[in-house]
């Protein structure tokens, strides 16, 4: 492409002269020449050319002056677009308050060719790397704005009507949210239908942070959940998913998860631990039970791992609380965890709350624990408490 020269005079001998230096550049297509004899002409030049990039302006000319040209430049904000001013060496005054509002750089009459070659080649390097600066600016907001639109696709995987089971909704509250460190992020919680009497639910976090994350959360989503009403037996839902992830799985990326199998008439829940954090039992009277830590190993590690799955009862007003390590490991700004013990501490006190009041109280304390330290990690809370 042609590096666009407007040349703004009122001396017509200006446009032969640079016409007959340049004549090699120009018949090689590296220069195109515009010429103008003062501030309005350069204006309305520039409207039917608004790909000039180097104007080459004198200060004094009738009708609109160089330093007045110079302002409504300025004014269309064209960081690309670059202005030379050129007067006698008399008038550097005029020069250095041009260059003092934003001219790139100047030459004194009589203007030495051999130099002017060296401040436009010096221009155009600028002007090249600035737009490069936009093109690759311009990438970034497109970027941004698909990560907008895959966060809202992420969001919108995962379940977001409470009550989800309206028929049971007098029997068991269920409630979760899932809030990413980054645009989008790797955990996700998921509950779903299995019969008239059972639900299965997860929640799991992905290793690794990001795009890559969130691509193998959603494939562990639907992978999870097309195995999971297949069958009763939490162990053969778990054992499949981990199989065909291990096979396809990526950068040696893995999926910590706690699936169970909720007997929606019994209370009776048959899950498997598969790496992830040990979730919480608050009973009715405000006591708080700790499952035991899992044995089993994370999901795509490897093909053909044996899972074990354990059991539990919910009774009416017991609540099972069950987070990601977003929660335990958030930090404050002095780099303190918020832990297992506040946790602990703190739900004790939730036991006649509902379970989005529960999982409300979690976020809460764990965003006033951070104080406004950056989000290092999804977090993501999922209760489901008999009523």
């Amino acid at each position: 492409m042609a590096v666009k020269i407007l040349s703004v005079d009122d001396e017509i001998d200006l446009e032969l002269l640079l016409t007959q230096y340049f004549r090699r550049k120009i018949r090689k297509g590296e220069y195109e020449f515009f010429f103008a004899h003062n501030g309005i002409e350069a204006l309305q030049c520039i409207l039917e050319h608004p790909d000039i990039d180097i104007v080459l302006s004198d200060i004094n000319m009738p009708e609109m002056d160089g330093l007045t040209l110079l302002k409504k430049l300025n004014d269309r904000h064209n960081p690309a677009l670059k202005v030379i001013m050129v007067s006698a060496y008399g008038e550097m005054s005029n020069i250095r308050t041009a260059m003092n509002n934003g001219a790139f750089d100047f030459a004194t009459k009589p203007i030495d060719l051999d130099d002017l070659q060296l401040t436009i080649d010096k221009a155009v390097a600028e002007i090249e790397f600035v737009k490069q600066t936009q093109k690759e600016h311009g990438q970034l907001v497109d970027i941004k704005s698909d990560l907008a639109l895959a966060a809202e696709i992420q969001l919108a995987i995962l379940p977001r009507k409470f009550p989800p089971f309206e028929d049971l909704q007098q029997k068991w509250d269920i409630f979760a949210s899932m809030k990413p460190a980054k645009d989008v992020g790797g955990d996700f919680y998921d509950f779903f239908r299995i019969d008239e009497e059972h639900i299965g639910f997860c929640i799991a976090d992905v290793s690794g942070k990001g795009v890559p994350a969130a691509m193998f959360m959603a494939v562990s989503h639907t992978l999870l959940r097309f195995a999971g009403k297949k069958t009763l037996d939490a162990v053969d839902t778990i054992t499949e998913s981990n199989n065909i992830l291990a096979a396809e799985s990526f950068d040696s990326m893995f999926v910590t998860l706690f699936y169970g199998i909720l007997n929606t008439s019994t209370g009776e829940v048959q899950y498997v631990n598969a790496g992830h954090n040990p979730p919480y039992i608050l009973r009715s009277n405000g006591t708080l039970e700790t499952l035991p830590t899992s044995n089993n190993i994370c999901l795509g590690v490897m093909e053909g791992i044996p899972y074990k799955s354990l059991s539990l009862r919910l009774e009416t007003g017991d609540a099972l609380v069950t987070f990601t390590d977003g929660v335990t490991e958030a930090c404050s700004m002095s780099n303190e965890l918020y832990g297992e013990e506040r946790l602990e501490a703190l739900l004790p006190s939730l036991e006649r709350s509902s379970a989005k009041e529960i999982v409300s109280a979690i976020n809460n304390a764990v965003q006033s624990h951070a104080d406004g330290a950056e989000q290092s990690d999804d977090i993501t809370v999922l209760v489901i408490k008999r009523q």
